[in-house]
């Protein structure tokens, strides 16, 4: 992926309509990209900041069918999640892999319920299930799990899910949308659509956000996938259009491995707020969420409130046996749920549908709202076929339940350095890292990231800033917040040579960089 190729495309040609125009680089406008380009649309995506910036790269990192949603009785997206699983893991075999989870049991009925409750699970994954579920004894549990807290521990029931990086992967979507075709623009701000004569939606005002220019894109269908924001775009449209999204903040935190001994992840059922609660290995650490706090406002960064981070620590205190203290986070980071809004709501987000929804508007906008990571894919195909209604476009079958994503390498060593790339490494490795042997250094001491790992980022995944790529491209932001400030002048020093930057743009990016950063520390 190049930005300058992509902006050449979008205005070579000032008369091109476009088949779709998409608004919003996270999840599922990545998603619909890939969907229209790979049908043989004329595809043009824009995105008013990185790449997944927003919610979509601040997940539990869990490709899952939701135990909860099971719960709650609402067995046709636990159901169709499941099955969306199963072809990520298909298509994505780099990056989604089969998690062990162990549910701790510490009352008498607990192991029976949980174990009745995924096998259940299990018979709903059918063939693409990930292995069986089952009760294991108190002994077999403490093997699994040495640090879990022994006092009333009676065993656990084991079961299966998927696990991902969530911004890699939405790196990769937009590679795919990419190889098949598609114009996608990072940095590229959706200022406004126009109309024809009969009202009907016919383009979109932009903005770039590098160059201060303005640009305008004739697209046949527009979609609105703007995630959090889609409210916003919605406006454009309609005057009076109805409240699509209800916010609700995710908030999770970051411990060292030390905290979660073994491979196996930890499901608590059922925490005071009547969530659940997951402590997951991830990146050689251990991420612990999530919170659910419903709010207003949409933020590209929103802030976890001390009360949230210590409900995290509080409910782990009760499963491990060394409880975790606000000085033992290494990185905390919030996302914010754009719900789909239900017909009447009565009670907390926790249980508000996490299903998605597509409403066409009278002037033709179709805005894509809800859902779940695990389905994107399944929410791109629905949206594409309501834009083929509304472009009158020529119908064509969709493709993603077989195309493999960008990156696709099967049989693949998690542990391995620079796995995470996939089919991409092997290029990688023969062409950036042959050009000189100091593109081998690491970064920083706390992370495995390399030199040529940052010129890759620029030359073919788009990176623009220091926080693409430490937040984004790699996870350091995610994983050691203050090391990953530490790292900050090497990135800048790299990339201001790659993007033709002076000294001063490299100062003023290490700047904002740290300054954003301090936001993800606590204390």
């Amino acid at each position: 992926m190049n930005r300058d190729r992509f902006l050449q495309n979008m205005t070579a040609d000032p008369g091109k309509i476009w088949d779709v125009i998409i608004i919003g680089g996270g999840a599922t406008g990545l998603g619909c990209a890939v969907d229209a380009a790979a049908r043989g649309y004329e595809t043009l995506l824009v995105e008013q900041a990185d790449f997944a910036k927003g919610t979509t790269s601040r997940s539990t990192k869990l490709i899952h069918g939701g135990v909860r949603y099971l719960a709650q009785g609402d067995l046709s997206l636990v159901f169709e999640a499941l099955h969306e699983r199963g072809l990520m893991m298909q298509n994505a075999p780099h990056l989604v892999r089969n998690q062990q989870f162990i549910i701790p049991v510490y009352e008498w009925w607990e192991g029976p319920f949980y174990n009745v409750g995924m096998k259940f699970y299990d018979i709903m994954s059918g063939k693409m299930g990930l292995g069986p579920s089952q009760k294991i004894s108190r002994e077999e549990t403490l093997a699994a799990i040495p640090n879990l807290d022994q006092k009333g521990l009676l065993g656990g029931v084991i079961y299966y899910d998927g696990q991902f990086d969530d911004a890699r992967l939405a790196v990769n979507l937009a590679q795919t949308a990419a190889d098949n075709g598609a114009t996608c623009l990072n940095y590229m701000r959706a200022a406004g659509l126009t109309r024809d004569a009969d009202g009907l939606l016919d383009g979109v005002n932009l903005l770039d956000m590098e160059s201060g220019k303005s640009f305008h894109a004739r697209g046949r269908a527009i979609i609105n996938a703007a995630g959090m924001f889609v409210g916003e775009i919605q406006g454009m449209a309609e005057k009076e259009a109805r409240r699509a999204v209800l916010l609700s903040r995710g908030v999770h935190i970051v411990l060292d491995h030390s905290f979660l001994q073994g491979e196996a992840a930890i499901m608590i059922p059922h925490t005071s707020d009547g969530r659940v609660l997951f402590a997951v290995p991830w990146h050689d650490k251990v991420i612990v969420g999530t919170t659910d706090t419903e709010v207003e406002e949409p933020l590209l960064e929103p802030r976890a409130s001390a009360e949230e981070i210590e409900f995290i620590l509080k409910t782990c205190e009760a499963y491990l046996d060394k409880d975790p203290r606000p000085a033992d986070i290494l990185s905390v980071f919030a996302g914010l749920r754009p719900l789909a809004v239900p017909e009447e709501k009565s009670g907390p987000t926790k249980d508000v549908t996490r299903k998605h929804q597509i409403i066409i508007s009278p002037s033709g906008l179709i805005t894509v709202t809800g859902g779940k990571w695990t389905i994107y894919r399944k929410m791109a195909e629905d949206a594409i076929d309501k834009a083929v209604q509304v472009g009158c476009l020529p119908e064509k079958e969709c493709v993603t339940k077989t195309l493999p994503v960008h990156g696709y390498l099967r049989n693949m060593d998690f542990d391995a350095p620079l796995s995470y790339y996939g089919s991409d490494r092997v290029v990688l490795e023969e062409t950036v890292m042959a050009e000189e042997p100091a593109l081998g250094e690491r970064i920083h001491p706390a992370f495995p990231y390399i030199r040529a790992e940052v010129v890759w980022a620029v030359r073919h995944e788009m990176a623009r800033t220091v926080e693409d790529f430490l937040a984004r491209r790699v996870r350091a932001l995610f994983l050691d917040a203050r090391s990953s400030i530490a790292a900050a002048p090497a990135v800048a020093e790299i990339m201001a040579a790659e993007l033709g930057k002076d000294a001063a743009w490299a100062r003023g990016q290490v700047e904002e960089y740290t300054e954003l950063a301090k936001g993800y520390l606590v204390g």
